[in-house]
């Protein structure tokens, strides 16, 4: 049972540094010298070195997916602090039903906002020189490991 909550514990924490490096690396689109996320726009030289920086633009779509991409950390770390909670406190045979829907939701979070993100993305549909970089990868992993993990937690049970 101490081997099951630990392989637990280690999905949920990789969900965890997979949702925050995809929310704060600026990797989301990548192509010609620039680097772009969900906070700013990056021009980069050849040599790899940031010349400059400025916000990404104030449009809803990008609102939007910057919410539902924190929406999703709020919910995972709930989620985990609902399973510790739930685990000194839930009787036998009790179910991790809580910590196991605050999970599966921040799953459909950060599902939500990769879409989103694909869709609405100006420079991917104009322009071939861009593609999707590893943070926008990640986001994507991130998003069945947190189902998984929630369906895990629903499913689990309490023993002694």
């Amino acid at each position: 049972m101490l081997l099951l909550l630990l392989g637990i514990i280690v999905l949920h924490v990789a969900v965890l540094v997979l949702l925050f490096v995809s929310t704060i690396v600026s990797q989301w689109i990548v192509g010609n010298g620039h680097a772009t996320d969900l906070w700013q726009n990056c021009s980069t030289s050849s040599s790899g070195n940031v010349h400059h920086c400025f916000s990404s633009s104030p449009n809803e779509w990008l609102q939007s997916v910057q919410a539902t991409m924190i929406l999703s950390i709020i919910f995972s770390v709930l989620s985990l602090f609902l399973f510790f909670c739930q685990l000194f406190t839930l009787t036998k045979g009790g179910r991790f039903y809580i910590t196991g829907i605050f999970q599966i939701l921040a799953g459909l979070c950060v599902m939500s906002a990769a879409a989103i993100y694909t869709v609405r993305h100006p420079e991917w549909h104009l322009n071939t020189d861009y593609s999707y970089g590893f943070a926008y990868i990640l986001a994507w992993v991130a998003f069945p490991l947190a189902l998984l993990s929630g369906v895990i937690y629903v499913i689990l049970r309490k023993r002694e």
